[in-house]
Parts: structure tokens; C-alpha cells; sequence
């Protein structure tokens, strides 16, 4: 495995085409800081378009995974002579950039949570495609504890998780564990610490193994049909079906399939 170190965020990528971005800003827990906001968003932006990559993951050094905004930055905003409305503004913009940024990626982005999530250190899990923790990952919007409700946390929480489950979350700010977590479908899986990193990378290497631009077109056609009615997913997903069977790779996996071999993928 490869390594970058870049100060707060470091960069591994794997033979496979598996970038790891691991979070170690520990002294801030990992916050969502603008700089850090600035390193995830470059490095995804450039992982997108770089196809020896296939899968990303989000990680973090620590026991804590991310816990949200840097609320010193936020108290030091308030100095300025707006008392940090365009700080606040051009900080939590930024965010919503990277969030959508994420879900927009052609890779599958999948959240390696060790320690504890929360604000938007939470949404950064819930942003991404995948998440899987340790057993004693602890996830919470706590904003409402101190005054800031976690309103833009919401719009991933609300779009992963139930109604309820999300407005519990949202309106008392407690601590969910990962057995919770996953019942919710926050997470898709709890480990073991130790077993953390092993089942991330096995899951991120399995879907390393597929066709680049089949998993992209169908990422990509997920997120389009979540939001539609009935009727316009079917219309649209069936035009995205179409578009798919004409391509080689799908003449080469059914080739394969049928002759009970491993595809060769084209990446087309």
C-alpha cells in the first residue's frame, strides 16, 4: 500500500485501486474544520476522476471518528464584525459541498467508524454509500444540547434512517451504539475493533473486483430514482438498464457467467 501523508489527512491507495483517507487532526477529535472540509473535498474530487481508483474510504486515527464542526473556529467567527454570519455561511456551505460531493462521486465512498460520531461527524457517515464500525462506536446530533440544532446533519440522517428514529436522534441529542446504529440503518455493520479495518477493506476490495463503469452508472442511478415517484424510477431506471445491456462489460459478464468464468472486465 501506497502512502501520502498530508498533515491531517493522510492518503493511502492499495493495489487494488482502494483509496483510504484517514482523518488525524486527534487534538480537534477529528473535527470537520474548514482545512479539513478542504483536504477530504480535493482528495474525493480528485479520486472521482482518477480511475485506477475504484472504492474510497473515509477513516479516522483516534477514538474519536469526527466529532462534527470545530466549535472554537465557530466561537472565534463570532469576533467579526457580522458576528460570523458570512463565516458561518461560507463554512457550512462548504460542508453541504462535500456531503453532496460524496453521494455524487462515481466511487462507492464507504465510512470506516472507530469511536465516536457526532453533528457532523454523524452526517459524514450517513453521507457516505457504506458504513461499518466497531462495536463500541457511539453516533448522536447533539446540537440541539447547545443551543445549534443539527439542521443540516438532518437532511443525511433523515434520508438513511426513519422519521422517527431520525427526530429522536435530532431532538434529544443522545448517544446511539452500534447495535442501535445498525438497527436504524445508520451502519450497515458493527466488529470488533480489532476486526474494523479487515471487514471494511474486505468489503471495499469485493467491489473493487466489479466493472468500474457498472458500478458508477448504477451509484449514480440510485440516487437519481431515491427521489422520484413510482412510475418516473421505472420509466428512468429502465432507460439506465438500456443504456447499460449495450455496453461491453455487460456483453462480457454475461459471456462470462455463461461460460462459468471470471469477467474480464473493459472498464466500459
Amino acid at each position: 500500500m501506497k502512502e501520502n501523508l498530508n498533515n491531517i489527512l493522510h492518503q493511502a491507495i492499495d493495489e487494488k485501486g482502494v483509496l483510504r483517507l484517514t482523518m488525524d487532526d486527534q487534538n480537534n477529535k477529528n473535527a470537520l474544520s474548514e482545512k479539513m472540509i478542504k483536504r477530504l473535498t480535493d482528495a474525493i474530487k480528485k479520486a472521482s476522476k482518477d480511475n485506477s481508483i475504484k472504492v474510497i474510504v473515509i477513516a479516522a486515527n483516534g477514538n474519536v471518528f469526527c466529532s462534527g464542526h470545530n466549535l472554537k473556529e465557530i466561537t472565534d467567527a463570532r469576533n467579526n464584525d457580522d458576528e460570523g454570519a458570512s463565516y458561518f455561511m461560507d463554512l457550512f456551505k462548504l460542508c453541504s459541498s462535500l456531503m453532496q460531493l460524496i453521494v455524487n462521486s462515481p466511487k462507492p465512498v464507504i465510512a470506516e467508524v472507530n469511536g465516536v460520531a457526532t453533528a457532523a461527524g454523524c452526517q459524514l457517515v450517513a453521507s457516505c454509500d457504506l458504513a461499518i464500525s466497531s462495536d463500541d462506536a457511539r453516533f448522536a446530533t447533539p446540537g440541539v444540547n447547545i443551543g445549534l440544532f443539527c439542521s443540516t446533519p438532518m437532511v443525511a440522517l433523515s434520508r438513511n434512517v426513519s422519521k422517527k428514529n431520525a427526530l429522536k436522534m435530532l431532538l434529544t441529542g443522545d448517544m446511539v451504539n452500534a447495535p442501535e446504529a445498525k438497527r436504524i440503518s445508520l451502519i450497515n455493520e458493527h466488529v470488533p475493533e480489532n476486526e474494523l479495518t479487515k471487514s471494511v477493506m474486505d468489503l471495499a476490495n469485493k467491489i473493487s473486483q466489479k466493472s468500474i463503469k457498472t458500478i458508477e452508472t448504477g451509484k449514480q442511478a440510485f440516487y437519481k430514482q431515491y427521489g422520484m415517484d413510482l412510475f418516473d424510477a421505472y420509466e428512468f431506471t429502465s432507460k439506465v438498464m438500456i443504456e447499460n445491456a449495450l455496453r461491453n462489460d455487460a456483453k462480457e459478464g454475461i459471456n462470462a457467467f455463461i461460460e462459468k468464468r471470471d469477467p474480464d472486465w473493459g472498464d466500459n
